[in-house]
């Protein structure tokens, strides 16, 4: 049985392009901290080669568009969509920017490197620091990471529900950030925030979710994908 074909919805998950943080290695939350220019001409370049009509994200098909409110996740968005795109989806109410898939708040590691966070930990007398389980001192708790991407992925399946056999418009995409598309994908999958499960994702890029065998209670990862289209 196929798993998956042009008619399940898909969410389309695309980090933001390098920022000098990217670069260094900084913990980046509630920063506001801007794209680099190469960051730019990433987020444009994946934009032309990927969305587009009859292109991998087809604005013509997208149900709907969040997006985090950071600067620079704001921005991608911007780069990835061409202006006539966008507004057209902001014209159809498409689009939300939404404080449930801004990036994980760092608190008091905010801007420090994971060398940093280490020593300072030391200094306090406290082990070896894991996001996944223990969050970030005086910033967010893995079970309030958990609350809010659970929300929206509870609106995102219910758009999608309506178009398990195909439909109109139904993907979806969501642009963020490394960390919180990480966690996002964990829950997608219904993992635990502490499963261990390793994933990479560069800065510009796209990932792609779906559901197997069109069945909305089935979420997974889109592993491989054909272009049976191309030239």
């Amino acid at each position: 049985m196929s798993d998956a074909n042009a008619t399940t919805p898909r969410v389309f998950i695309a980090r933001h392009g390098e920022t000098e943080w990217t670069i260094s290695g900084q913990c980046t939350g509630n920063a506001e901290i801007p794209l680099t220019e190469n960051g730019k001409k990433q987020s444009r370049g994946t934009g032309k080669m990927l969305v587009g009509p009859g292109n991998l994200i087809d604005p013509n098909k997208l149900a709907h568009v969040f997006c985090s409110p950071r600067v620079r996740a704001r921005d991608t968005l911007d780069l990835l969509l061409d202006a006539e795109w966008k507004a057209k989806l902001e014209d159809q109410g498409k689009i939300t920017i939404t404080d449930d898939i801004t990036e994980w708040d760092y608190g008091a590691y905010e801007g420090f490197r994971p060398s940093e966070i280490k020593d300072r930990r030391a200094a306090q007398g406290l082990g070896k620091w894991n996001i996944w389980t223990e969050g970030c001192e005086d910033g967010e708790t893995p079970d309030e990471v958990k609350e809010r991407l659970d929300r929206l992925i509870a609106q995102i399946t219910s758009i999608q529900k309506p178009y398990m056999n195909g439909g109109s418009a139904p993907d979806v995409l969501v642009v963020a950030h490394g960390h919180i598309l990480r966690a996002f994908v964990k829950r997608w999958l219904k993992y635990p925030m502490d499963f261990e499960f390793t994933m990479m994702m560069e800065p510009g890029a796209i990932g792609v979710l779906s559901y197997a065998h069109h069945n909305v209670d089935e979420p997974a990862i889109l592993v491989g994908l054909g272009f049976p289209n191309a030239s």
